[in-house]
């Protein structure tokens, strides 16, 4: 994780796969994929809100996201919810998410397909 200013992780644990194999990252990412933020009609994921996805072999995910202001009505809910949703990938066997701030997020980091969906050409 970064040495960047962090609030407490929120970390869980999920009962382990048996068979050993590693999550997969683009499943861990459609998971993600389908957090929302509550007021604007993207997942999080597009807006470029998570800022690292690192995978271990022992099924560990650990996720460091952004919100899109510090005072984000959501800051307490979104990280429980990415987590809740990485814990349901087959193989992982525990996930930490981690907010971070440094960098800070901008409307820089949204792909197109949110950019188009909120008109922000």
């Amino acid at each position: 994780m970064s040495e960047a200013m962090t609030e407490n992780p929120v970390e869980e644990t999920a009962v382990p796969a048996p068979d050993g194999t590693p999550p997969d990252q683009d499943a861990v990412i459609a998971a993600i994929a389908t957090v929302y933020d509550p007021e604007i009609p993207v997942n999080i994921y597009e807006l470029g809100l998570i800022y690292a996805i690192d995978l271990h072999d022992d099924g560990r995910v650990n996720v460091e996201m952004t919100l899109t202001a510090p005072n984000c009505p959501s800051a307490q809910e979104l990280p429980e919810m990415v987590r809740d949703a990485i814990l349901k990938v087959p193989n992982v066997t525990m996930a930490t998410v981690e907010i971070v701030w440094d960098p800070p997020w901008d409307m820089s980091r949204m792909s197109d397909d949110a950019r188009l969906a909120l008109n922000m050409f």
